[in-house]
């Protein structure tokens, strides 16, 4: 299998060298960028699976990269930033961030944390074996993470599709609220067991007449049924 590849985007030439160091010595490939108009670049010209991302950089600052990116783009993103009061980071989830680490930083835990992320990721998903899912007029493409209801495109958001695969992936399971939160939302995720609920409320409407198979297991959580799989 290939290393999966990660852009770092870090105006310090020193913590750009220490973040490369530990992601090389734990076999992923870096490519690094030292403004926001040449990681625009760089994530046009070649497919990453994660980016590691400062905001306070040269040219186009990093909540522009991080929007332009989210135009076409689901891939992992962790926030690397001196910003760290909670305004920043409630900004950084609000425009699709996946993590936020705040600098001064352990190595170490910023290296844990994208693989958290990576196991997201569309590349780790695909090295599982398991390609899409189909029931009736409900399809999934893992590779895509494209979702078709009778032929259309269902508009899901990141956390929708996320919830949806991890249920797909462990259907027939019953899986507790507190489960379902470390797999979607990581382990560092300390918001409250509710999220769940509000986000297989909102799947279920995007997926209109198959929300049946989303079961809620009262007192414990959900599982995902659907003895027609094909």
């Amino acid at each position: 299998m290939e290393p999966a590849r990660i852009l770092v985007v870090e105006d310090d030439s020193d913590i750009s060298d220490i973040v490369r160091e530990y992601l090389e010595a734990a076999g992923l490939e870096v490519t690094v960028a030292y403004d926001g108009e040449e990681a625009l670049r760089l994530f046009d010209e070649s497919m990453f699976d994660s980016i590691i991302l400062d905001i306070m950089l040269p040219k186009i600052d990093g909540w522009r990269v991080l929007r332009k990116i989210r135009e076409t783009s689901i891939i992992p993103v962790i926030i690397l930033s001196a910003k760290g009061e909670e305004y920043d980071r409630l900004k950084g989830f609000d425009l699709g961030v996946d993590d936020y680490v705040v600098k001064p930083f352990s190595p170490k835990e910023l290296l844990a944390r994208v693989r958290v992320a990576l196991r997201r990721s569309d590349k780790v998903r695909n090295d599982i074996g398991m390609k899409g899912f189909v029931f009736k007029g409900l399809s999934v493409d893992f590779a895509s993470r494209n979702v078709l209801v009778d032929g259309e495109k269902a508009r899901l958001t990141r956390k929708e599709y996320d919830l949806l695969e991890y249920m797909i992936r462990n259907a027939g399971i019953v899986l507790s609220r507190e489960a379902i939160l470390e797999a979607v939302w990581g382990f560092d995720y300390y918001g409250e067991t509710r999220t769940v609920d509000t986000h297989v409320k909102m799947l279920r409407e995007s997926i209109g007449p198959y929300r049946d198979i989303l079961v809620t297991v009262w007192g414990t959580g959900y599982k995902l049924e659907a003895g027609d799989k094909e």
